[in-house]
């Protein structure tokens, strides 16, 4: 048996090093798409950093204090602690920014035509900020005193320098974990998600079989396929979140629950495979269901792994810009075309001022002055010329 259980350590170990090398290289990669394509900086990709972020920490950091703790390391209580906080602090801000990115989908499809007016660039960063600050408070708070350590000193099993060996369940409060972790900001969370996302469901497949929409500045079928395609790909993100932690989150609940239940160490390898697996797994849907991601991946393996040269990403017209309103606008009776005036036609004159016009209705129109035709002066000098003769002669 120590020999079979020593292999499936090693086996969890190197299961656990390839996540976590795919957890940060992946998730590099993301934030890298997003900062060399400008087409992915909007409001949600913002959010989708935040959990990119959020899972490069757990593969640069939380993984090889995993493996760390799995050794069973004789470090004092506080330190393991804090390394077990940490986990939590990550998990948490990784639920937070999928509720935040939900959210953001579901104003998007529910007021297209005022989401940009309401979902500002400002109010997406302090979003971010809230999601994490939220997270470090309820990671946290085993540090604050709701942990392990009373119990341990009861029982004597922590030392009085309080060295222990260093394993989740030895200073993490099971009660903590279900009641106020499990049940309080992990459920309830992925409960109102999958809600949002059935609503977005709806209102896209409602406003798709709507052929009442106007479609005279962009078509609105089109809008709403780009929606889905995203809102199912962000749904997939949530879904595989779930499966993956829900897991763990079970057996936290029978150790509570039932203690005496004996717990397979494979089975609690496997559980905690999956939670850290989760991290890595993003990056490869954003790759096979997100266009843009996918041409932006291209582009920094060829240039910058490849060596090759590539043309510059195209700055593609934002597929999620404002909505217009679907609502049908009331018609204006059309008006006839006027005609153009000719070249050749006098320009119209302006109307005067009203001023002049009292002064033309008070003075009285003056007669034009009576010039004698051009036929009469003629003759009349001709008739003038023949006199002047006869009196020479």
């Amino acid at each position: 048996m120590p020999g079979a259980l020593l292999s499936t350590q090693s086996l969890y170990m190197g299961m656990e090093v390839v996540i976590a090398v795919a957890s940060v290289i992946g998730n590099v990669m993301v934030v890298w798409a997003v900062k060399i394509n400008k087409s992915l900086r909007d409001n949600t990709f913002c959010f989708i950093v935040s959990l990119a972020l959020a899972d490069i920490a757990v593969g640069a950091l939380v993984i090889p204090l995993a493996i760390t703790i799995s050794i069973g390391l004789q470090t004092h209580f506080y330190s393991c602690l804090l390394v077990a906080c940490t986990v939590l602090v990550l998990t948490q801000s990784s639920i937070l920014a999928l509720l935040a990115i939900a959210i953001d989908r579901y104003l998007r499809v529910k007021i297209p035509t005022r989401y940009k007016r309401v979902v500002t660039r400002r109010r997406a960063g302090l979003a971010v900020v809230i999601c994490w600050t939220v997270a470090f408070i309820v990671g946290l708070t085993p540090m604050l005193g709701w942990n392990n350590l009373k119990r341990l000193q009861q029982n004597g099993s922590i030392s009085s320098d309080l060295i222990i060996t260093c394993q989740f369940e030895n200073v993490i409060s099971m009660d903590y974990m279900v009641y106020f972790n499990f049940f309080g900001w992990v459920l309830p969370p992925l409960l109102f998600m999958l809600v949002i996302y059935a609503e977005i469901f709806y209102v896209i497949h409602k406003q798709l079989n709507n052929k009442k929409l106007n479609t005279s500045h962009s078509d609105p079928n089109k809008y709403y396929d780009k929606e889905l395609n995203l809102a199912k790909s962000l749904a997939l993100v949530l879904f595989l979140f779930a499966i993956s932690w829900l897991p763990l989150h079970i057996i936290n609940c029978i150790t509570l629950f039932c203690p005496e239940c004996q717990k397979p160490i494979v089975l609690i390898y496997i559980a905690i495979l999956l939670t850290h697996g989760n991290s890595a797994v993003n990056p490869i849907i954003y790759a096979f269901r997100i266009k843009k991601f996918r041409t932006a991946f291209r582009k920094i393996w060829l240039q910058y792994f490849c060596c090759k040269d590539t043309p510059a990403l195209e700055i593609q017209p934002s597929d999620r810009k404002e909505m217009p309103n679907p609502e049908p606008q009331p018609t204006t009776p059309p008006q006839p075309p006027q005609k153009e005036s000719l070249k050749s036609d006098p320009p119209q004159q302006q109307p005067p001022p009203p001023e002049q016009q009292q002064d033309q209705r008070t003075e009285p129109p003056q007669q034009p002055k009576a010039h004698p035709p051009l036929l009469e002066q003629n003759s009349l000098s001709q008739g003038m010329e023949l006199m002047a003769g006869w009196e020479k002669n």
